[in-house]
């Protein structure tokens, strides 16, 4: 879980939507059905992959904080806003803040 954390959160860094997960993983199942005789091994795939995409989601859901929006947006007016937000004591911590 960990590791799929990790990845999720370099997709926010990406700027990946989570509404993106769902097309992807049908896709990808899709694929595996063409190539597949079995259907146990396409169903297995596919719920393999639909666990490891609603992880994702969330972890970028929850890691889509506003410094990192306005980082990916490139906006140092957005970055600004954000960080402003945050009580003086704490801005640097928010902006390096990357937990999901």
């Amino acid at each position: 879980v960990d590791e799929l954390s990790a990845c999720g959160l370099r997709h926010v860094g990406y700027g990946v939507l989570p509404e993106l997960c769902a097309p992807f993983v049908c896709a990808y199942v899709s694929v595996v059905r063409q190539f597949s005789d079995n259907p146990e091994v396409s169903e297995a795939f596919e719920w393999s992959l639909g666990l490891i995409s609603r992880i994702i989601a969330r972890v970028i859901n929850e890691g889509s904080t506003m410094v990192m929006r306005a980082i990916n947006a490139n906006s140092g007016k957005q970055l600004s806003k954000a960080v402003a937000c945050a009580p003086r004591s704490e801005r640097a911590a928010w902006v390096l803040s990357v937990t999901a």
